[in-house]
Parts: structure tokens; C-alpha cells; sequence
């Protein structure tokens, strides 16, 4: 189908055949090359191919990331000399995952993030700069990196941190693009407000949001990306991915959720008994990779919440659209008969004025029920600012939790503990 700029999208049954194709292939190569699907559908007494269509993955157990911990090893379907690159998870919800890619998969990682960012509006034209490591085992990074120069496009690799480095880049290399977690852009907006930078003459058009939701369920900006368009003139795209499944999802000028990439992964969306969700309804993304090589994916769970939309988007396209991510199945929190999810937490935390940052930790107390410590560096350490977020918790929350107040020094050292490539904002140490 052709949208209003020329391009050409295929519709759903185009999209549903080609999956359908790659799903076999998928499947076949699984059968011959992956020594944990192999016993899988040996154990499972499951023949591949018989699996015809999308609706036949039901048969098939799904693969959680606790799997994928204990038999990391087994889930390599090369051999040892065709690895040419590692990579690790963050290891943000237990033990880092390490995922191994060999030089086609690195060609589709290119090709993925090539996508993304073309879903994006970007083109050639762009400066791009990447306010995030390149090392560290860090899959995106290296993505976004490959990805912007298959676009033929320029790339400014600064890394994170720093505001004033990003600042005097900016203006000396007239980046249109910033690739950032989007925290850090409220502390570049902060960076300027102090040091009497304008704003309005920086020659940033759009930022690509990574690792934090900016927009609600509903599409609309949350806190966090109201705070960044209250203050800055930007076009924010917010993108969902991870590292195991080496594909990204990313949101066209519409903003109506990020863009699957059919070619790429398949998507379910399924409840807690593992079955798909009913049209509009929340549930955990599950997976299977297409096109990998080194470690490929089959039915593998998130641990994601998102709602799936099918509807066309303006932009021309046919693909499925997924929803921020309403909350990480380990991130839930039952807290005093109130069901939170961190994201929640973190949009009510970066609402209040008197709050500067923050972290959550969630820990077990005596009987076993979850408790919520908040680590808080306030803009002024005042009796009266401490009434005021107590109060607000208690208003928004119907609970108070614990909170302590902290220096920069420590929310530093709290966020970035080790060698951490990303800020932490939810610690869990319950049992």
C-alpha cells in the first residue's frame, strides 16, 4: 500500500504470510542447530514442522529469561569461531544474560536500528549524537551506532554524562539528533537553564528516547516527557527493546506507539496462562527472533506489559504498534493492599517539584510483604519540603512509604552502582 509520502507498506495479510514464511525457517534451523529447542521439542514431543501458522506457536512452551540464565550456553546455535561479538543484558531484573552474535547478526542489528530510525524521520541529512556508552558489552549502543551510519548519516559518539560536553558538541557540531535516555535530557535542560544557554538556538530538532517511558498507556507525554516539550521545542520518539531480542520498536511522526518490524520478530501479547490477550488488553510481550543466527529466540517472555494496537497508523503502515511498557512483571510491587508498577512510581516521583531524583528499592519485611524504601535527594532539605512530599505520596499513593533523603553524592553511587550502563532506578531486595 502507498501512503502519502510514496512509500510502499505492505498490508496485514502481505505481513501475516511472511512472517509465516520466516516462522518455518525459524523452526527448521532451531531443529538442526539449538541445543536447548531440541530438547525442548524432544521433551514436549513437539514436531516442528507441523507448526504451520502463527496460532500453532501456542504448542510450544515459552522460554523466560530464567531459562535463558541457567542455560545460556545451550541456546548457541554456531560454533564457537563463528562468534564475533558478546554482548550482555544489564542484568537489571537478576544475572546478566550473555548473548553472542555472529557478523550476519551484527548486519541485522545494523539493518534494525536502519529502520528505526527511517520510522523516525530521520535521514542523511541528520547529526546524530549518542549520549550512551559504546562498550561495556552494551548491544545497543553498537546498534544505534551501526544503524545511524547504514543510514548514511553523521554520528558523534560523546557517551553519557557530562552536560557541558554535550552542550559545547551541540553548538560546535551542529547536532539535529540526540539518542538519549530521557532523564538526562531534563539535567542538559537544567544545564542550560543555569548557565544561560538559549535553548530556541540550539539546532536540536528530535531526540530518540531510550530506557524510560516519556508517554502514557494512551500515547499522550507522561511527566517525564511533558517536563522535556514544556521547556525544549523537540519532537521525542520513544522506542521499546532489548538485548536478547536484537530488534527495536520504534515510534513513526504519529507517536502512537512503536512500530513492530515484521521481518524481524514475531510478537505475541499473553496473560498470565499464557495465552493471547483479548484485543486492547494488557499483557506480557513474548518474542521469537527472525533472521538470528548466533542465539535466536523462540516464544521467549519479556517480563514486559505493554497493550498491542493493529489498527493502520497515519504513516502508511500496516505493522502492529505496541504501548509504553506499563510495568516489568518483576518490577510489581504489592504494597500495603496497593498494587504499583514502577513505571507509575517513577511518573508520580518525577512530578513532584521538590524532588530533584530518586530510586526505589523494594525489600521483604518480617512477614514477607513487600516494603518500599524511596532514596530522595530534594531540591531543599526543609521540614516543610519534607511535609509536602510525604503529603503527595500519601494523596496519589492512599500509602507512604519509607523515604530517605540523600546528597548528589549518593544518588549517584546509587544509580550507577559498579559498572552499571544506565542509570538504576528500582533495586529489589525482596526474598
Amino acid at each position: 500500500m502507498n501512503n502519502s509520502s510514496g512509500k510502499i507498506f505492505l498490508n496485514q495479510p502481505e505481513i501475516r504470510k511472511n512472517q509465516e514464511n520466516k516462522m518455518h525457517d525459524l523452526l527448521a534451523y532451531l531443529k538442526t542447530n539449538s541445543p536447548y529447542y531440541q530438547k525442548i521439542f524432544r521433551e514436549h514431543k513437539i514436531d516442528p514442522d507441523k507448526i504451520r501458522h502463527l496460532e500453532d506457536l501456542k504448542w510450544i512452551p515459552a522460554t523466560g529469561k530464567e531459562e535463558l540464565q541457567l542455560y545460556n550456553d545451550e541456546f548457541l546455535c554456531v560454533p564457537l569461531s563463528s562468534v564475533i561479538e558478546y554482548t550482555s543484558t544489564s542484568g537489571t531484573l537478576g544475572a546478566p544474560v550473555t548473548i553472542a552474535l555472529t557478523e550476519r547478526d551484527l548486519q541485522r542489528l545494523a539493518y534494525n536500528e536502519f529502520k528505526s530510525f527511517s520510522c523516525a524521520g530521520c535521514g542523511s541529512e541528520d547529526i546524530f549524537q549518542l549520549l550512551l556508552t559504546l562498550d561495556r558489552q552494551f548491544m545497543a549502543g553498537m546498534a544505534y551506532y551501526s544503524g545511524i551510519r547504514k543510514l548514511g548519516a553523521a554520528v558523534i559518539r560523546v557517551g553519557p554524562g557530562v552536560p557541558s560536553l554535550q552542550w559545547e558538541t551541540i553548538f560546535r557540531l551542529k547536532t539535529t539528533v540526540l539518542v538519549a535516555v530521557p532523564s538526562f535530557i531534563l539535567k542538559l535542560i537544567q544545564y542550560a537553564s543555569d548557565h544561560n544557554i538559549d535553548l530556541t538556538d540550539s539546532s536540536i530538532k528530535k531526540a530518540i528516547c531510550i530506557g524510560e517511558n516519556i508517554r502514557q498507556p494512551d500515547f499522550s507525554l507522561n511527566v517525564l516527557g511533558k517536563k522535556i516539550t514544556d521547556n525544549w521545542n523537540l519532537k521525542l520518539f520513544s522506542t521499546y527493546a532489548s538485548t536478547e531480542m536484537q530488534t527495536a520498536f520504534t515510534e513513526c511522526e504519529a507517536g502512537k506507539g512503536g512500530h513492530h518490524q515484521p521481518d524481524l520478530v514475531i510478537v505475541e501479547i499473553l496473560n498470565d496462562q499464557g495465552q493471547p490477550v483479548q484485543k486492547g488488553e494488557a499483557g506480557e510481550v513474548t518474542i521469537s527472533t527472525l533472521g538470528v543466527e548466533g542465539m535466536p529466540l523462540l516464544r521467549y517472555k519479556t517480563g514486559d506489559i505493554c497493550i498491542a494496537h493493529d489498527e493502520p497508523c497515519i504513516c502508511g503502515r500496516h505493522t502492529l504498534r505496541l504501548s509504553p511498557v506499563i510495568g516489568r512483571k518483576k518490577q510489581m510491587i504489592k504494597f500495603k493492599g496497593t498494587t504499583l508498577f514502577a513505571p507509575a512510581l517513577f511518573d508520580l516521583l518525577t512530578g513532584m517539584e521538590d524532588i530533584s531524583d530518586y530510586v526505589a528499592e523494594v525489600f521483604s519485611n518480617e512477614i514477607g510483604t513487600d516494603e518500599v524504601l524511596l532514596y530522595i535527594l530534594p531540591i531543599k532539605n526543609t521540614e516543610e519540603s519534607d511535609h509536602r512530599i510525604r503529603a503527595y505520596l500519601q494523596a496519589r499513593l492512599r500509602v507512604t512509604p519509607h523515604i530517605k533523603y540523600v546528597t548528589a553524592e549518593e544518588i549517584q553511587k546509587l544509580q550507577f552502582p559498579g559498572e552499571s550502563r544506565k542509570p538504576v532506578k528500582f533495586i529489589d531486595k525482596r526474598i
